[in-house]
């Protein structure tokens, strides 16, 4: 079974206090479902297109697992403290098997 990433990119960040909040809750809810932080930052190079947005992957063991974090309680929690402060785009992307 191919493993799983949640892809999320920040378009803007409105409240930074906000932000930080969300990481500290949201961390454990990730850990907690299986999932391991690869990549946080912002590009170090952007070609073509790209945009200068930070950018997060996390890996999951599968996209149930990915889904399931997604919609648990713990994520739902923080998602709540994240409100509007940031508008971002999350997608969930099966790895090549």
């Amino acid at each position: 079974m191919p493993k799983a990433y949640w892809v999320v990119a920040y378009r803007s960040i409105s409240d930074p206090a906000a932000l930080a909040s969300y990481a500290k809750i949201s961390l454990p809810a990730i850990q907690a479902g299986g999932g391991k932080i690869l990549v946080r930052g912002t590009p170090a190079k952007t070609f073509e297109n790209g945009l200068n947005d930070r950018i997060v992957v996390v890996e999951f063991d599968s996209v149930a697992a990915a889904i399931a974090t997604y919609e648990s309680d713990a994520y739902k929690a923080a998602l709540k403290i994240l409100g509007n402060a940031a508008d971002r785009d999350l997608r969930i992307v099966e790895g090549v098997q």
